[in-house]
């Protein structure tokens, strides 16, 4: 039995549908209300449903131990991810306050713990996108949400020199992931599905302006990862194990909006027409111009998958969002 956080959510709904598929039962820990109300996400069978709320105590735990079907380890997605949050003390409760409660139990119940950061921990990029934990300190995210995940990965890191950690464990800074089931995500949503849904409706897609002398419109660049990669690599992970470290999770390559707008409208068999906005005011200082994860550190833990390319991820993001509207 495997516990997933964020079950009800964009990549923890994908963790828990494939580990279904595997045979292997899941615990799905959400807001319930979610299970119910995200219809993308009906298709996953998920063997038990719980808050958030009901885990976080031993008892849960040694019920769930001592039973037939125990949990043998936890897949920790559930957070929020709206990187325009700005309410410390909410990212501080949520983020780091529960990831700590959670790994607190791991370590206790000798659990098996694989968990999401997150690339915004990089900020602009001053000192890279090498996944070096010594260099995590230094790090300056752009926003409050990045913070929260960054004091999480440093705080693992203080455990582990304390020796507080569980049999395994392993944190993944996501890149942009892509994929079917974000429209609960909404403005946060990549910009597949909203390109998805503007190209259908207006034949038209936006994207931001470029602010930043030498970058035309359109080529800011971030690296895309599909979700399908991802939950690979996360039950590799797990599976493997992965014995410990913080490692980057993205497709290595990074690309630009306008190479993502353009495979959208060719899966689409729609000519491409690009109208360029304004980015907004309140996130203009705080937009990431490039993002490239650098992989290297994975590779040496044996993961040797090939990343599904750009174009392909977004034509069967496509091709399900057809089937699923």
């Amino acid at each position: 039995m495997i516990l997933v956080t964020g079950a009800a959510g964009f990549i923890g709904y994908q963790v828990a549908k494939t580990l279904e598929k595997k045979g292997i039962g899941v615990i799905g820990v959400d807001e319930l209300l979610f299970f119910e109300s995200r219809v993308e996400h009906q298709d996953a069978q998920i063997t038990e449903k719980l808050a958030p709320d009901m885990i976080l105590d031993e008892a849960f735990f040694q019920e769930h131990i001592d039973a037939k079907k125990p949990i043998t380890g936890i897949v920790h997605m559930g957070a929020c991810s709206d990187t325009t949050e700005m309410r410390v003390d909410y990212l501080t409760r949520v983020n780091l306050n529960y990831s700590q409660a959670l790994w607190t139990l791991a370590v206790k119940f000798k659990i098996p713990f694989v968990y999401a950061s997150s690339a915004a921990t990089y900020g602009g990029g001053e000192v890279g996108y090498a996944d070096d934990e010594t260099k995590f300190s230094a790090l300056k995210p752009l926003n409050p949400y990045g913070e929260s995940k960054r004091l999480f990965d440093l705080w693992v890191l203080e455990q582990e020199k304390a020796g507080n950690t569980p049999p395994a464990w392993s944190g993944f800074k996501f890149f942009n992931v892509y994929g079917f089931g974000e429209r609960h995500k909404g403005k946060m949503s990549s910009v597949v599905l909203q390109g998805f849904d503007q190209i259908r409706k207006n034949g038209s897609l936006k994207l931001f302006k470029s602010h930043r002398a030498g970058i035309d419109d359109g080529e800011q660049k971030r690296d895309f990862i599909f979700v399908g990669d991802v939950v690979k690599v996360l039950l590799y992970a797990l599976e493997k194990p992965i014995r410990r470290g913080v490692f980057n999770l993205g497709s290595g390559q990074a690309r630009s909006f306008k190479d993502l707008a353009t495979a959208t409208f060719k899966a689409l068999k729609i000519e491409t027409k690009i109208e360029f906005i304004d980015t907004p005011i309140e996130i203009r200082d705080r937009y990431q111009y490039f993002t490239e994860a650098t992989m290297d550190k994975l590779k040496r833990e044996g993961y040797s998958e090939p990343f599904t390319s750009l174009e392909a991820g977004v034509l069967a993001t496509v091709r399900e969002l057809g089937i699923r509207s």
